[in-house]
């Protein structure tokens, strides 16, 4: 089969023949429809997480068909589509697993950094790691909802009962995220880069109260802040447009050296949290979820072999929402 590859870090990715994965048993293998481009995929290629299987075929926001299933899996049937999201096992015993915390395992495994992913014709995944896919989404505008779509639901969750949020980098998860929010009827606040007036005319589009940079002051003061950009910069600036008791949600995998910043921005309990990966449980209640909004995914659509030109456009902002390789 097909497949873009990561030899070394830096990549870029190479076009290359390897042999189509077989089922073992719990596992499924699934042909490929959409993949979606995630900006951890660019952490990845770029060695900024440092313990990626090389060589790699990245990828992990994968909707396909079921085309072989292994021994012992249950629940799924041939031609069934399936997603296949970041979280690609955990160990079941360590002390998180065990209370419900498998997105904190200590012996995780990862779709696209230590199991081949889905920038290839086929996949293979773990089945009890694998999701149904809502039918109101076609193959290419499910994908992001795999990652960008999961991930900034646990981030919204951690968010708490926030009625005023404002989100800072609005890229593939913010705008999936903005509309769920809209739904369950909060205010969203989109924070872009300093001058990207067409970001935020998209965010506006999407129902967000207001737009702005990030340097802006915002209408208001906000129950909460998620932030998406890898900007560590960005903390501090949120914390000073929090109520009290607010809380700043750091939502990306990898983020920049956070500054120092003054003690009086944080007091009067406003609070500092990472979100690492998800469990299992964030993708079936985000699905469904997803099922009953009618979420707007916004797609840029790449053929597989032009995965390196997808990667250079998400990292230079070429394009708004989500980019998807087609194998």
């Amino acid at each position: 089969m097909k497949a873009m590859l990561l030899d070394h870090i830096g990549g870029p990715l190479r076009l290359g023949e390897i042999a189509k994965p077989i089922a073992g048993p719990h596992e499924i293998v699934v042909k490929v429809k959409a993949c979606g481009v995630c900006r951890t995929d660019l952490h990845v290629v770029d060695g900024d997480l440092a313990q990626a299987k090389l060589p790699i075929v990245p990828g992990h926001e994968i909707v396909g068909v079921v085309d072989e299933i292994g021994v012992g899996v249950e629940g799924f049937s041939i031609g069934q589509r399936v997603g296949i999201p970041w979280l690609g096992g955990t160990c079941g015993h360590c002390p998180y697993c065990r209370n419900g915390r498998e997105n904190l395992c200590d012996t995780p495994r990862f779709t696209g950094y230590q199991i081949d992913g889905g920038y290839a014709e086929y996949a293979k995944a773990s089945a009890d790691y694998c999701f149904p896919i809502p039918d109101r989404y076609d193959d290419v505008h499910a994908a992001p909802l795999l990652c960008a779509g999961l991930i900034g639901f646990r981030a919204y969750k951690a968010a708490g009962d926030a009625q005023t949020i404002g989100i800072y980098g609005f890229g593939a998860a913010a705008h999936i995220l903005a509309q769920v929010a809209k739904a369950d009827g909060k205010r969203c606040l989109a924070f872009t880069r300093h001058g990207d007036t067409e970001s935020q005319q998209f965010a506006r589009k999407l129902g967000v109260s207001w737009a702005g940079g990030s340097d802006d002051a915002p209408p208001e003061q906000m129950d909460a802040a998620i932030i998406f950009a890898a900007d560590g910069g960005l903390v501090p600036i949120a914390l000073r447009a929090l109520k009290k008791g607010g809380r700043v949600v750091c939502a990306g995998i990898h983020m920049s050296d956070i500054p120092s910043f003054p003690y009086d921005i944080l007091w009067e309990e406003r609070e500092i949290l990472s979100i690492a990966n998800l469990t299992r449980t964030d993708g079936h209640e985000f699905l469904a979820r997803a099922g009953m909004v009618p979420i707007e995914v916004s797609v840029n659509t790449y053929p597989l072999a032009e995965a390196n030109r997808a990667l250079d456009d998400l990292r230079r902002g070429r394009f708004r929402g989500a980019a998807v390789l087609i194998p």
